[in-house]
């Protein structure tokens, strides 16, 4: 019981009912909402064309790698860790899945397999040098990084294979298929965002009544009105702009499945209680029965497993297998991990707001691309924004004393 109130970052959200402390207790998450959707006004009526069907289209393709290193990469800094290898670990699986597929032959589908239990082997590797033997993850992953980063140079030997199969682009580039032809929106498209609706508001109302019998305090019921419409808005707007082009792609759908599947098991399961307990007090956390070494080494098992679907993606949509496929992406994971709300100090952190921390800063990327900011002035103004993200979690650690 001691593990549970510890680790259900929700349970104080609405401790006291009202407005003030409702949006006291949710100040990160509800500020990068509103961030992201300032944001997205302000480069929309810059650019005038960033909510284009086609646009949000790419949006998604382009940050799909990212979010998925994102969702991994936030379990891991939940966890008290940090994972520098990440990047590397994509880089080398796609030159593998390139060599593997386009070199020798493999059927594709036997390569995303092998590729993505290589990447939890490696995974368990880094693991086990952490969990078992004790050495710091900032020292393990950077091992992590330089060793792999020199086995995709060697790999390719400096060149780059490149011509996947339609089956492989797919995975990141591909659409849902549509119902028909000549159809004016994509309606399976708008079926899953009216079937993604019913979920929403059934999981909400779930979770009051069950606030409410077990004697937790809840936000006013207009405020819990407001926010369930919002949210169904925001579904069904984003579905709309989608259909009007060629639907969802296929990352989309991955990436939704992703965060749904670990949202659930970081907020509802044994396992993501037990990474919350280890990341805010290890020692209390291990004096409750949690398996630290055993959970910790699990952590880095996933990790390792994303990092390769990551790498799969990113091949997939360049068709190709580079040797400077990966460089950066640990940084750009890591901040998006910390934009959407995970403490520094590890223990807290929601996947949630890591995939609207990636959405952030893929917003900013792409808006400020789109009204012709350099690359230079991107990289200062996403740097603040981490800067600013960090420093507002700390300040609000401090005045809440915690």
């Amino acid at each position: 019981m001691a593990i549970q109130e510890a680790v259900r970052p929700s349970d104080t959200t609405t401790a006291g009912g009202g407005l003030a402390e409702a949006l006291r207790g949710n100040v990160r998450q509800y500020g990068m909402v509103a961030a992201l959707a300032i944001i997205v006004v302000i480069f929309q009526v810059w650019s005038g064309i960033l909510l284009n069907p086609q646009n949000v289209t790419n949006l998604l393709a382009q940050n799909g790698y990212i979010l998925i290193l994102a969702i991994g990469m936030v379990v891991v800094i939940i966890a008290g860790h940090i994972d520098l290898s990440v990047g590397s670990i994509a880089g080398f699986i796609g030159a593998l899945a390139a060599d593997l597929t386009i070199s020798h032959h493999w059927p594709w589908q036997l390569t995303v397999v092998f590729c993505c239990a290589l990447g939890a082997l490696i995974g368990a590797w880094q693991g086990f040098w952490v969990a078992y033997v004790g050495i710091p993850s900032f020292i393990v992953t950077l091992a992590g990084m330089l060793v792999f980063r020199g086995a995709t140079q060697k790999l390719l030997d400096g060149s780059t294979i490149a011509g996947f199969p339609q089956g492989f682009q797919d995975i990141s580039k591909g659409f849902l298929p549509d119902l028909g032809k000549n159809q004016v929106y994509h309606w399976p498209t708008i079926i899953l965002a009216v079937l993604a609706v019913v979920a929403v508001v059934g999981l909400e109302l779930r979770q009051r009544r069950a606030q409410v019998r077990y004697g937790f305090g809840t936000t006013p019921l207009w405020m819990f009105a407001a926010k369930t419409l919002l949210i169904s808005a925001a579904i069904l707007t984003f579905a709309f702009i989608l259909a009007s082009y060629k639907g969802i792609p296929i990352i989309g759908l991955i990436t939704i499945a992703m965060l749904v599947v670990y949202a659930f098991v970081m907020r509802v399961s044994v396992i993501g209680r037990h990474v919350y307990a280890i990341g805010g007090n290890a020692s209390a956390a291990k004096l409750s029965g949690v398996k630290n070494q055993r959970v910790t080494f699990l952590v880095f098992v996933n990790m390792g497993l994303l990092a390769a679907f990551a790498g799969i993606v990113f091949a997939a949509r360049l068709n190709a297998g580079t040797p400077q496929a990966g460089v950066n992406m640990e940084l750009e994971a890591i901040a998006a991990a910390f934009v959407g709300g995970a403490s520094s100090s590890g223990g807290v952190g929601t996947v949630l707001g890591a995939v609207i921390g990636g959405l952030v800063l893929g917003v900013l990327n792409n808006g400020m691309s789109l009204v012709s900011i350099g690359t230079d002035i991107q990289q200062i103004v996403k740097g603040l924004v981490l800067l600013a993200a960090v420093g507002f979690d700390i300040y609000n650690r401090r005045k809440s004393g915690t």
